[in-house]
């Protein structure tokens, strides 16, 4: 399969358990090949070869854990701007400190993503 050609997915991969359901998703979506993950701490750190990835015109998801919007503001920085950006918390998914991602919330808002961006897998 010919990677280059899916859609690019970014996420937040903070401390919380909403930031942790958001990477797992992206991580989700990379291993069952709908979309290609890419590292947004490398976009947001202006490494050259990430940064390239980001403005090569690929469809991008942007999945972030709560309203700060940190994978979003990172690709901003670089006037990236998503197809598809998802806040979990809009998928009632809490920002937990210290607690592991629910896996039930984690797959509903696994699917509803994969059926908003009318990706099949």
């Amino acid at each position: 399969m010919n990677r280059t050609k899916l859609p690019i997915v970014y996420s937040c991969s903070g401390c919380s358990s909403a930031a942790q359901t958001a990477n797992m998703i992206a991580v989700k979506m990379d291993r069952e090949n709908v979309a290609e993950m890419s590292c947004i701490a490398g976009v947001g750190g202006d490494v050259k070869p990430l940064v390239k990835m980001a403005k090569s015109g690929r469809e991008i998801i942007a999945i972030d854990g709560c309203m700060l919007s940190c994978c979003k503001s990172s690709l901003s920085r670089h006037e990236v701007k998503p197809k598809h950006h998802f806040v979990l918390s809009d998928f009632n998914i809490p920002k937990l400190m210290g607690k592991d991602p629910n896996p039930e919330l984690f797959s509903n808002a696994y699917s509803q993503i994969l059926e908003q961006t009318r990706i099949s897998n």
